[in-house]
């Protein structure tokens, strides 16, 4: 008869145990605010979306939550295969996803500018789909062709940037001239080199046509 009242005594304790122990585990949740490592940019030129990013942030920390004090389900390391808990970690997967295409840009973005880029250049190459390369490669095109005057021809014997520009990009085209920066016979004849190579009226003479088929 005694050995039955221990039993009994053993069998309701632990179900007063299992009881405390749900409770506990109920309102003592394991860390669940979402962190990065990561830099990401808070001036980002579309500020909206840093906004959404902080909300979506907040969203996965109440469903985190609310799984687990609910439910009793930490969907990140899920320890049942039931339905409902396939249901609560693909909600998650698809919360948490949000977040990784916000901090990618946002992260992509600090990198940028710590490369030198304004949030209007950042802007410029996201709208395009233009990489980094293809941006400065662009951007020193430009600087280079700014520097041609339509009324200033050339002259045997002229030392200029432009001219050092043209003839490196004349050898990388396989031109074998020295780029020294002046403007002599070799040159004028690699520019009418290249402009027959390339159907451009071949007159060795250097106009805005054959700089932009140099610096395409």
């Amino acid at each position: 008869m005694k050995q039955i009242i221990i039993f009994l005594l053993l069998i309701i304790a632990f179900f007063i145990g299992f009881g405390k122990y749900h409770q506990y585990k109920r309102y003592n949740s394991p860390a669940v605010n979402y962190t990065t490592n990561k830099t990401l940019d808070s001036q980002y030129y579309d500020q909206e979306l840093v906004i959404n990013y902080h909300k979506a942030i907040e969203e996965l920390n109440s469903f985190v939550m609310m799984q687990w004090t609910v439910n009793g389900i930490d969907v990140r390391t899920p320890e049942d295969d039931n339905e409902q808990t396939k249901l609560a970690v693909k909600k998650y997967a698809k919360k948490l996803a949000s977040i990784k295409y916000f901090e990618t840009k946002l992260e992509n973005s600090a990198s940028l500018k710590n490369k030198g880029l304004s949030n209007k250049e950042i802007q410029f190459l996201e709208k395009t789909g233009t990489n980094l390369a293809s941006y400065n490669k662009a951007q020193n095109a430009t600087k280079i062709k700014s520097m041609f005057d339509v009324k200033e021809k050339m002259f045997y014997g002229q030392k200029s940037a432009l001219v050092y520009e043209v003839q490196k990009k004349l050898v990388a085209n396989g031109l074998n001239i020295k780029a020294d920066g002046i403007y002599k016979v070799e040159t004028l004849n690699a520019i009418k080199t290249f402009e027959e190579k390339n159907n451009l009226f071949a007159d060795g003479i250097l106009d805005i046509l054959t700089l932009d088929a140099l610096f395409h």
